[in-house]
């Protein structure tokens, strides 16, 4: 006489009428599998796009503050008040070199861009390069931005800045363009029409999802800059400590310095602006925050609509299987037994449709990986887990109705069930 029915023979039970009801099973997994596939999908890109935003964070430099005079990463028009913002100064980066204690580099830097409605384009022989960035430094600045290195050849010397010398470091894609398969370093470009001499080119670095990078900066010293175009007054300060943990500290005396300088009145509003790396992550998150609850709120209801897809096929499960209740019940299957029979397949329902979600979204991500190279993807396996969670949840809260059902029936009625 049965007594009892262990797990192992309840999931062959289950796995069992699965395969009796192949479509029926798998309509009603349906459901649950775009669910996962929803919360694998996007959470794969999420997660492999907040380990690119981490590791360009690093690049940039983690140690490394920037010093502006607007808002960084502000889209919308300037108000008045940033725009009468007076520009910073080469005296303002001196002043925080001798007094700002925890400052170990203070360099400038000015830029020529499109994006400021300047025009650039450098040429060798018969070809060119439209709309380069072209950036005046210090030879001090890949020791501030670790994102600066030289692939070949050198970094301009402080000497050749002092003198204004025309030399210059290109980003590896505008070399590639240039020269092609010739040895960039010592060859003479034309910039806006005036020659430089190529002295070094930068480590490729194509930028954020495929944006602006190294690979499209030529950099030249920062006085050289001045001198040929001496309208562009636009300059930030980068500043680099020893350590990460004193940036609290010199953000404090950079802000007490500035503050000083630019005779803000101590009521007032900073007149200045000052960014680190981090600011990048902490924007990304909330980005992605409300990505991932859009996500989740779309994933629910494709869930909630496979459980009660579930909830509908063990009931009709129930319905067929009346017969089969009432004798098991008359062989001494006691009401906890039926519940566990029932509910162990309503589980392993949706358990089966979160393991084809979790491959379904695997090969979603990787076809994502592959049809765009710049938007990186990552399985996380705390997702994973979460979505397979989720499943077996959905099954075992709307298994509950059909299962206590199931093991309320009375045996008698049953049997004379047809």
């Amino acid at each position: 006489m049965m007594v009892s029915n262990p797990w192992t023979e309840s999931l062959a039970t289950a796995l069992a009428a699965i395969r009796a009801h192949k479509l029926r099973a798998a309509l009603t997994m349906l459901g649950v599998v775009i669910g996962v596939v929803s919360v694998i999908s996007v959470a794969a890109v999420i997660h492999g796009l907040n380990q690119h935003i981490a590791n360009q964070v690093q690049s940039i430099g983690a140690r490394t503050i920037f010093i502006t005079r607007f808002p960084a990463f502000h889209f919308e028009q300037w108000p008045e008040e940033i725009r009468l913002r007076k520009h910073f100064a080469y005296e303002d980066t001196l002043a925080l070199r001798e007094q700002c204690n925890p400052c170990s580099i203070v360099t400038p830097f000015r830029t020529r861009a499109l994006f400021f409605g300047h025009r650039n384009v450098i040429r060798f022989r018969n070809q060119q390069v439209d709309n380069p960035f072209i950036r005046g430094a210090e030879p001090q600045m890949p020791q501030a931005f670790p994102i600066f290195t030289v692939k070949e050849g050198r970094m301009f010397t402080d000497y050749e800045n002092e003198h204004r010398a025309r030399v210059a470091v290109l980003g590896l894609a505008i070399a590639d363009s240039l020269f092609g398969r010739l040895d960039p370093i010592g060859r003479m470009v034309r910039v806006n029409g005036i020659e430089f001499q190529v002295v070094g080119v930068w480590e490729q670095h194509s930028g954020l999802f495929g944006g602006p990078g190294i690979d499209q900066f030529i950099i030249i010293p920062y006085n050289t800059f001045r001198k040929l175009w001496p309208d562009i007054e636009e300059e930030i300060i980068g500043v680099a400590v020893d350590d990460p943990a004193l940036l609290p500290h010199a953000q404090d005396e950079i802000t007490n310095i500035l503050r000083r300088r630019r005779h803000v009145a101590p009521n007032a509003k900073n007149d200045f602006e000052i960014t680190s790396p981090d600011f990048i992550t902490e924007l990304w998150q909330q980005l992605t925050g409300a990505i991932v609850m859009l996500t989740l709120v779309i994933s629910s209801i494709a869930l909630v609509v496979g459980g009660i897809g579930v909830m509908n096929i063990m009931l009709v499960s129930v319905t067929e299987r009346t017969g089969e209740i009432g004798l098991r019940k008359a062989m001494g299957a006691r009401r906890r037994d039926i519940r566990r029979q029932f509910l162990t397949e309503a589980v392993t329902l949706t358990g089966l449709g979160g393991l084809l979600g979790i491959l379904l979204g695997a090969a979603v991500a990787y076809v994502i990986r592959w049809l765009f190279p710049n938007l990186p993807t990552s399985l996380s396996l705390f997702w994973v887990v979460t979505a397979l969670a989720l499943a077996v949840g959905v099954g075992l809260f709307f298994g509950i109705y059909p299962a206590a059902r199931a093991a309320t029936l009375d045996p008698v009625t049953c049997l004379r069930y047809e």
